[in-house]
């Protein structure tokens, strides 16, 4: 399945336009309005979306993600094997009227959307980029504590936990936490192979009258951090071409300062700069300006790769791409056998190369977009010859 994230300001018109434009090609489609409390995709289509996909055009069907159904369902989901730990207690179960969401309920179900939809073609019209980077980092981040807080062995110990309780007096989880567990891995292991599949990639929208390259650079560094594709930035609401020829000098005026601005971003970006014009036409002449007859953006390759620089200089080199990475929000920790990248508001946990594990950190630089990290072969950890 393809999947297109579309995130930005006027992400909603453009991710519809998306939409359509790969429904005409006889792709089956769907089109998903992601924590959108305000309706902006009802608004864009003169439709009320639910959870329940309807057909909007040939091979588009759309719908909604909807957090609260989602929480319920969960918890519901767990009523069963909670249901004896409350009796224990004491406690009195919540009714499902008094059951209301949670923060983060919205990135579960969006990602709860990405592993479960079935079409040729996913379009979500995604939160703002860095409620979108956050969602996405999720699955990573509770395989993480999962794994920390209920281990593999603890797993593989469920056999021994009557005899180590009788004699040992060692406390073991009860077997619906393994249970839960287990299903949770699960789940968070399709959503993974959703995001991390090379076919998932996030379009970003700017306003074309204010495209603010530093914050756009800022983002394109968090994307870049969780191995995320950008596959295009789209400049959403540009002046008609005619401005520029426009007899009135203040309006000929704007119009050259944002085809300088857009030339500029262009200039800069290593993925295509897509342009929507103003006043905003039928969503089918939006998709025409967008893509024409051609196919949809590709997503740029920035791979992570270790340079073998041994024998010249004793070192090991990991290449790291971040482009748009700023050396003055960078922050590098080495903790165990994990490598701590900070740039600004993001922030991960990047589990070492083996070859790397065996060695200590001698220095870092960033320059052009990527970060390069110096190892040095420990000599107490390195194999001898």
């Amino acid at each position: 399945m393809r999947t297109i994230l579309v995130s930005g300001e006027g992400a909603e018109e453009v991710a519809a336009a998306t939409a359509l434009h790969h429904a005409r090609q006889g792709l089956t489609t769907r089109l998903l309005a992601a924590d959108d409390p305000h309706r902006v995709l009802d608004t864009v289509l003169g439709t009320r979306l639910t959870d329940r996909a309807v057909r909007y055009a040939d091979a588009l069907t759309v719908a909604r993600t909807d957090g609260p159904t989602a929480f319920r369902a969960a918890v519901e989901g767990l009523s069963g094997v909670l249901g004896p730990a409350l009796d224990l207690l004491g406690a009195t179960p919540l009714d499902p009227e008094e059951l209301t969401p949670l923060p983060g309920t919205g990135q579960l179900a969006l990602l709860r959307s990405l592993r479960t939809v079935r079409a040729q073609v996913l379009v979500v019209a995604a939160p703002r980029p860095a409620e979108l980077i956050a969602a996405l980092a999720l699955p990573e981040q509770l395989d993480r504590y999962l794994a920390r807080l209920l281990p593999e062995q603890r797993q593989a110990a469920r056999a021994l936990r009557p005899l180590l309780a009788a004699v040992a007096g060692v406390p073991m989880p009860a077997e619906w936490l393994f249970e839960a567990r287990t299903r949770a891995t699960a789940a968070l292991a399709e959503a993974r192979a959703v995001i991390e599949s090379p076919s998932t990639t996030v379009r970003l929208v700017v306003e074309a009258a204010a495209p603010r390259p530093a914050e756009l650079r800022r983002i394109r560094a968090g994307l870049a951090l969780h191995r995320l594709r950008l596959d295009a930035v789209v400049a959403h609401r540009a002046l008609p071409a005619a401005a520029a020829g426009s007899v009135d000098p203040w309006l000929a005026g704007q119009a050259a300062r944002e085809r300088d601005a857009l030339a500029g971003l262009a200039a800069e970006l290593d993925v295509p700069l897509l342009t929507s014009r103003q006043p905003g036409p039928a969503l089918e002449a939006v998709a025409e300006q967008l893509y024409g007859g051609t196919a949809t953006p590709q997503a740029a390759e920035h791979p992570w790769w270790v340079e073998d620089r041994l024998a010249e200089d004793g070192l090991l080199l990991w290449h790291l791409a971040l482009p748009g990475a700023d050396r003055s929000e960078l922050e590098l920790v080495r903790r165990g056998d994990e490598l701590v990248v900070g740039l600004g508001g993001y922030r991960r946990l990047l589990p070492l190369p083996a070859a790397l594990r065996r060695c200590t950190v001698s220095g870092a630089a960033l320059a052009d977009g990527e970060l390069v990290v110096r190892f040095a072969p420990d000599r107490d950890l390195w194999p001898r010859g």
